[in-house]
């Protein structure tokens, strides 16, 4: 069973968080609501997101110091943001949102159907990652399970081999299919780039496990 994604909205308005609920909806995922800066870094303490969005204009803590707390933080730096804002202040403003660490800056009114597509993008990101940690953690199975049959324990590691190659197969053919969909739409740069990084990740662990093939030569490769 694929587990749901996370998706962080932040904005002091009870009115625009509904809103959202409504718009990120058809997406099936977890959206998980706070209504302050300070409520959004108590979540991030204790749940991985796929996405944050964030208001800019709260009342205390605004979007942007939230974001340089969650860009400061290992455990959260890497999380896309989109920035969402009733102003605009000129081009000033906007750089100050993408200084903050922010992936997109929506003004609002927004199109529900342009923020909804480009959430998506970020949760099936995020998915595939999963999926890649997934296999990461199979792979070192399957590396102590090699050092405790040098060391002597009898093991079969056949067929954990081909499970491993058959599924890091199909997340190699999703994050291509992924890829080639954000090429020709033209996305935003920060998603393909994203979907680079995800590709060069599955080539490291595809050389990993072809070392393991018998027969094959090199030792073990590295999974950046």
């Amino acid at each position: 069973m694929v587990q749901k994604a996370k998706i962080l909205l932040v904005d002091d308005r009870p009115e625009n968080l509904l809103a959202l609920e409504a718009i990120l909806s058809a997406l099936d995922q977890t959206l998980v609501r706070a209504s302050s800066g300070e409520e959004a870094l108590k979540a991030l303490l204790t749940d991985d997101f796929a996405v944050i969005l964030l208001d800019v204009q709260m009342p205390g803590m605004d979007g942007f110091e939230t974001a340089a707390h969650i860009k400061r933080r290992e455990r959260t730096r890497d999380i896309p943001i989109i920035f969402l804002t009733a102003i605009n202040h000129g081009p000033h403003h906007t750089f100050r949102g993408y200084a903050a660490g922010a992936v997109d800056y929506i003004s609002k009114p927004f199109d529900p159907w342009v923020l909804r597509a480009k959430v998506s993008v970020f949760v099936e990101l995020y998915m595939k990652n999963c999926q890649l940690r997934e296999q990461a953690a199979l792979l070192r199975l399957q590396l102590e399970g090699n050092g405790k049959a040098e060391a002597g324990e009898a093991k079969e590691p056949a067929g954990l081999l081909a499970e491993l190659s058959a599924r890091l197969a199909a997340v190699e053919e999703q994050a291509e299919a992924l890829s080639k969909q954000l090429g020709d739409e033209s996305t935003d740069a920060a998603a393909v780039a994203t979907a680079a990084h995800l590709e060069r990740k599955l080539t490291g662990l595809r050389r990993a496990l072809d070392a393991l093939e018998p027969g094959a030569s090199g030792g073990q490769a590295a999974v950046n």
